[in-house]
Parts: C-alpha cells; structure tokens; sequence
C-alpha cells in the first residue's frame, strides 16, 4: 500500500513540480554551462548502490573534495545553489528514484558508502527498507549546514553532534511506521520549510505518542545544544572515521515491499 501511496504522489508531484524544476535546471546550467543534475551514488536497501538524482547546488566536481558533510558556508556551494537548498529543491529530483521504485517519501535518508562503513550493527538495520526523501531526523536536522558551520572537521562534527541522534530517530521512524505516520512525516516535513519550530513540535507530539525515550525527545525538540554522544548500538563517541571491524557492512537482504519505508 505504501508503495503505491508513494508511486502516485511522486507521479503527480513530478507533473506539477516539472516547471519550476525545469526553470532552475537551466539556471544551473547558465551558471557554469556544466550538467544541472547530480548523480550521487548511495547505498540501496540492502546494502548495495543506486544512483540518486539531485539538483546540482554545488560546482562541478565537488564531490572530488573528500568531504562528505556540509557546512552552511561551504565554499561548494554555489550562489544559486544556496537558493536551491534553502527550499529543499535539491531533494525535489529524487521524486524520480520514488517513481521508479529506489527511493520511498518516508524513510531513512540515503548515505555515501563511506558513512555506512562507519555504521555499528544497530544502525545496519537502517538498511533493511528503502531510503527515503524525508524522516523525522530530516526535520529535526534541516539545519544541518549551520549545525556543521566553521567546524574544523565537519565530517567529524557530523559523527558526534548530528548522527546519533539522526540514526536514533530513523531507526524510531522505521520501527513504529505505518501509514498515517508516512504522512503525518509527509506533512511535517512541508510545515518545516515555513515553520521549523512548529514542525519540531510536531515532532515532540509523534515521538511522545509512540512512547519514545525521553532523551530522544529532549534531542528532537532543539532546545538544548548538540553535544558528542556516541551512535546508537556504542557506548564511545566516535573519535576516528575509520570503520572499525564491527561496523563493516554485509549486504542485508530486502524486506517486502508491505513493510518497507
């Protein structure tokens, strides 16, 4: 059922989204005359590779940096693509993978092979549904590039401030999934590009109601500082960005299509 939620409304988003995408995929390419599309490369459900599609907010080749993560100030990013991530325009093209059956609305958000090789056995679990465009950690963390500005190793940052608790919530939102809460995330996600505390008290409300622990919800809500806290499945916070020998990743096999994000 939810496959097919997700396959209709991509269908129709992509139809009636189609002339603003178009307008700024020749933006993007008037800047630079280069491909206005990015095609990422990330880790499928089942711990194999699919091609994301994405709207290019950044120049040419920055993947090739060696930086993962993204700060607000990023010098990659480019004047228009600051436009383009402000409104989550990027993550409009992935309603493509959607259609097509790589991607779900709802669901945890696709990582570089890199992140995953850093996954402890409890964030593998992530891996057993499909990825998704939106979850509540995508509302929690939008701002992720301020969370991640001026940090020396953003990379690093990233691991101590942002993913345990992104993995905490993803792991929430795939163990207590069902229809209404895919579109009750659906909704959430939209009311965050306008209201961002308003959608992170929606948040609070879908974890309380679920019985969520009271760390994650005091996490969820923003109201205190990120501090460095180890990833779901460790008791030490990451200090290296080496994977270790318990967090290598083995192909998981997929889950029925009924009970994935």
């Amino acid at each position: 059922m939810i496959r097919f939620v997700d396959f209709l409304i991509a269908l129709v988003a992509l139809l009636l989204l189609s002339p603003i995408l178009l307008v700024f995929m020749v933006l993007v390419w008037a800047q630079d005359r280069k491909n206005p599309l990015y095609f990422a490369a990330r880790v499928a459900r089942g711990g194999g590779t699919f091609t994301m599609v994405k709207l290019r907010s950044m120049v040419v080749n920055a993947d090739k940096s060696g930086v993962n993560s993204t700060a607000s100030g990023d010098r990659r990013i480019t004047p228009l693509g600051k436009v383009i991530r402000k409104f989550k325009l990027d993550e409009l093209t992935q309603l493509w993978n959607v259609f097509v059956g790589q991607m779900s609305l709802v669901g945890p958000r696709p990582q570089v092979r890199s992140d995953v090789d850093l996954y402890t056995p409890e964030e593998q679990e992530m891996l057993s549904v499909l990825p998704g465009i939106t979850d509540l950690a995508s509302i929690v963390f939008s701002d992720e590039g301020e969370i991640l500005k001026d940090r020396e190793d953003p990379d690093l940052a990233y691991n101590q401030l942002i993913r345990p608790w992104k993995s905490r919530l993803a792991l929430f939102t795939l163990r207590n999934h069902s229809l209404g809460m895919h579109f009750r995330v659906i909704a959430l996600t939209a009311k965050a590009i306008l209201d961002k505390p308003k959608a992170l008290a929606g948040v609070v409300k879908v974890l309380e109601s679920r019985g969520a622990p009271a760390d994650l919800v005091a996490a969820a809500s923003r109201q205190n500082p990120l501090v460095p806290t180890p990833p779901p499945g460790s008791t030490e916070v990451v200090t290296s960005l080496k994977p270790s020998s318990h967090a290598a990743v083995n192909p998981m096999p997929e889950v029925s299509p009924s009970t994935s994000v």
